[in-house]
């Protein structure tokens, strides 16, 4: 299947697209409104409880702004 260690984003390509499709000018509302479909489709599918960015996992529990 996949490689050993390294974690599969999923929904990436569904994601990515739906993202994609709201910067486009002029804004293809169906478009878009079938994309959102396909994303929550893969959600459910996959079970997906939260999403998160690769800069907030390396952040962590670090406060953003320390004071001295």
């Amino acid at each position: 299947m996949g490689e050993e260690g390294v974690p599969k984003t999923v929904c990436a390509e569904e994601a990515l697209n739906l993202l994609n499709c709201v910067t486009q000018s002029p804004y293809d509302q169906d478009k878009c409104i079938n994309l959102l479909n396909s994303l929550r489709n893969c959600v459910l599918a996959k079970k997906v409880k939260k999403f998160s960015l690769a800069e907030q996992e390396q952040q962590g529990t670090k406060p953003s702004n320390q004071k001295a």
